[in-house]
């Protein structure tokens, strides 16, 4: 998995102007982080049409800002460089609840 470099939102709608994507939100001290971690080689074998990348959330504080990401593990699933869904929450989550999020942005 990419793990984003240091941008703010407009980097970034421009380096996913093409594809899909899929941005995990986390953070090394975070334990709901850590929980799903495990399991995203897996989720990512599933959607392998989608590209992951982690963006790690106190480097890039100020894009998690702009993105009002304020919870993390969080997902936010891009399609053209164009938002279209995202799993935005303080809550731990599961692979399952991970997994059919992704099914319903398929």
């Amino acid at each position: 998995m990419e793990q984003l470099e240091v941008m703010n939102k407009v980097q970034l709608e421009e380096k996913l102007q093409k594809g899909n994507y899929v941005l995990f939100f986390t953070a090394g001290w975070c334990p709901d982080c850590r929980f799903i971690k495990p399991a995203m080689p897996e989720i990512e074998e599933t959607f392998s049409d989608f590209e992951f990348i982690t963006v790690d959330r106190d480097e890039n504080i100020d894009l998690c800002q702009e993105l009002d990401v304020f919870g993390i593990p969080s997902f936010i699933v891009y399609k053209d460089g164009q938002e279209v869904d995202r799993f935005v929450n303080k809550d731990r989550k599961t692979k399952k609840e991970v997994t059919e999020f992704l099914e319903s942005v398929k």
